[in-house]
């Protein structure tokens, strides 16, 4: 038996295509093959699917179907209702005009082939390309650390190539939002990163028992002595280090898991402790400090953006360790929406395959982010090969032909539309798919 995790993961679908044909073979000489995934294609090429939901999170957790592909397709989960587009991610109806540009010269690095690329500013950008094109050696190693040495954040060294023009002067900033986790502790959470968590400490200290008791907002902190759980540090649970096996988890005795003291859980606001608060879900807790005026305003102000890219189903207090890449991708996304509202310093924003372990449902709500940070003033530039991301593009840079020594050049330049005219690109014959689906629908 064979168990494959989100196997398509950075393939191009032409690749893809590759990859089912080499699980097809697996299954012909007798094996049994099990695929956690979301390709369309993936599933296409499936005996059976196993669809869990409806959503996710608290919300999930059921099987909604079990059975043929074409099956599937006459149920009522959301994920038929993509697959049979009564549920689509819409195609902008315009593609924005974009007239400022930033202009690399001479990218020659790893297999490059000396190309200059126009990467424009104010929209929705793709580089797109089959699996080792080269399109991870332009943006990370060429134009990200060049960008932070032009706006003086880091004198880090680059990759080969000649130079760097255009617009700069447009950009105050260049993040690079990757899929790293978004705290280096167990201790960090969505709430703490989107610093709702800093309110609601204070919001805890306002209370009455609080203030009897002299305790102030750090009191309610599990990352400082004080309030938390000392023999667990505020994590919760104890780690077992196995010598020869891997670290074993298990609950605190001393706090069963809630991180902190008996003193810091008497303290109450409207009938829940500090633990309770942390262990509602993202809309839970909207609808808890929704409709207050002063620091619980400010938490919904944190922590809405979380739920409008589709993570109300996350607990506030979950742990950084139990978020998968995309998830965390989300949630940095929606720290820069909470934050760009009051300070819309003009940002490029690089993102590398932002769609990892995303269902149809979750890649919509990501463009919409997309979309608002745009409206901030912002610029969007995506390493990309899901198709839905890459119709939504204003712009779109094809590096190819190939992976490898035949990889390195610019293959196509220009609107999606286009694209999918281009004779050469094997990323064109998959994107009209998506485009002409659009046109069958409207007709």
């Amino acid at each position: 038996m064979y168990i494959l995790d989100e196997p398509s993961i950075g393939l191009h679908p032409r690749d893809t295509a590759r990859l089912i044909g080499i699980l097809q073979r697996l299954k012909a000489v007798g094996n049994t093959v099990i695929v956690v995934e979301h390709e369309e294609e993936v599933m296409m090429a499936a005996d059976q699917i196993i669809d869990i939901g409806p959503r996710a999170g608290i919300f999930g957790g059921e099987i909604v179907f079990q059975g043929k592909h074409k099956d599937l397709l006459k149920s009522k989960s959301i994920t038929a209702q993509y697959l049979t587009n009564r549920l689509q991610i819409p195609i902008p109806e315009k593609r924005r005009k974009l007239t400022n540009k930033i202009v690399i010269k001479g990218a020659r690095e790893n297999n490059l082939k000396n190309v200059d690329v126009s990467i424009p500013l104010n929209g929705l950008v793709c580089i797109t390309g089959v699996s080792g094109s080269g399109k991870s050696t332009l943006v990370k190693q060429i134009l990200y650390p060049a960008l932070l040495k032009a706006l003086g954040k880091s004198s880090n060294k680059t990759g080969d190539f000649d130079g760097l023009s255009g617009d700069l002067k447009r950009l105050a900033e260049v993040e690079m939002i990757d899929q790293n986790p978004i705290g280096r502790s167990s201790r960090s959470n969505p709430a703490t990163y989107v610093k709702a968590f800093d309110f609601i400490r204070e919001l805890f200290a306002k209370q009455q028992l609080a203030k009897i008791r002299g305790l102030k907002a750090g009191f309610f902190s599990y990352n400082v002595p004080g309030g938390r759980c000392e023999v667990c540090k505020g994590d919760g649970e104890i780690t077992i280090s196995m010598q020869f096996m891997a670290d074993v988890q298990l609950q605190c005795e001393e706090c069963k898991g809630k991180r902190y003291t008996q003193e810091t859980l008497e303290v109450e606001y409207h009938g829940k402790n500090i633990n309770d608060v942390l262990n509602l879900s993202i809309d839970e807790a909207i609808v808890f400090f929704d409709g207050k005026i002063g620091l619980e305003q400010k938490v919904v102000e944190r922590i809405k953006p979380l739920s409008e890219l589709g993570l109300g189903y996350l607990t506030l207090g979950q742990s950084s360790s139990t978020l998968s890449g995309g998830e965390a991708q989300r949630i940095k996304l929606a720290s820069f929406l909470t934050i760009g509202q009051k300070n819309p310093a003009p940002t490029l924003f690089i993102f590398d395959e932002p769609t990892t372990g995303l269902h149809f449902h979750d890649i919509d709500k990501l463009i919409i982010g997309f979309n608002e940070l745009i409206k901030l003033g912002h610029s969007i530039l995506v390493i990309e090969h899901n198709m839905e991301v890459i119709k939504c593009a204003d712009w779109i840079i094809d590096i190819g032909l190939e992976g490898g020594v035949n990889g390195g050049n610019v293959v196509f330049e220009g609107t999606p539309e286009d694209l999918a005219k281009d004779k050469k690109s094997y990323t064109s014959k998959y994107l009209k798919e998506k485009l002409e689906v659009k046109k069958m629908v409207k007709g």
